[in-house]
């Protein structure tokens, strides 16, 4: 059993990158067996179909911490769902062209999925963030302006409001919503 101890910050950040990083094995693993067994289009399809059902779960558990704070839901008010250390090396928000933008440097699973050269296959997990948002509030979603498994050097995104199009197709279960996260 384990006695109660502090442990330091730095080493407590190791162990939450050393959680992202089998995450990161977890979804590629599953990404790639559905691949194989569906084909490319609709292993794929079914990818992201569980992880808007992934996000969904996240938004309405945010949503609920909201109502019970009696908060409004809007974006301002959205509870951080993510670990503060060890997912990334740094995050920062700013203002770029009079927009609040957050600048998220080494992400550890998109670091994983590009050593793997699996980029494109792993940035699939990141669609999780529009749906987690649009879960939690359908008029906004937090879009990746930039992101790591595409090659960019850091992720950065930025919450918009979504059109009457964009929640039509991401509450239909036939569409493909991919085109929201811009």
């Amino acid at each position: 059993m384990l006695k109660e101890e502090k442990v330091p910050l730095k080493e407590a950040a190791e162990q939450v990158a050393r959680v992202c990083r089998r995450l990161a094995m977890l979804h590629l693993a599953f990404a790639k067996t559905l691949v194989a067994e569906f084909g490319e289009e609709k292993g794929k399809q079914i990818v992201l179909k569980a992880i808007k059902q992934y996000g969904i779960s996240i938004g309405k558990e945010v949503k609920a911490k909201a109502n019970a704070l009696g908060l409004s839901l809007e974006p301002e008010n959205y509870i951080e769902d993510l670990p503060h250390y060890g997912m990334h090396e740094s995050m920062e928000k700013l203002e770029i062209d009079g927009e609040p933008r957050i600048i998220a440097r080494g992400c550890v699973m998109g670091k994983y999925w590009n050593e793997m050269g699996m980029g494109e296959l792993g940035r699939l997990y990141c669609f999780v963030d529009v749906a987690k948002y649009m879960a939690f509030n359908p008029d906004y979603k937090l879009v990746h302006l930039k992101a790591l498994p595409d090659g960019d050097e850091y992720c950065e995104f930025a919450i918009r409001l979504t059109t009457e199009q964009e929640k039509k197709d991401f509450f239909d279960e036939d569409k493909d919503w991919r085109y929201i996260d811009r």
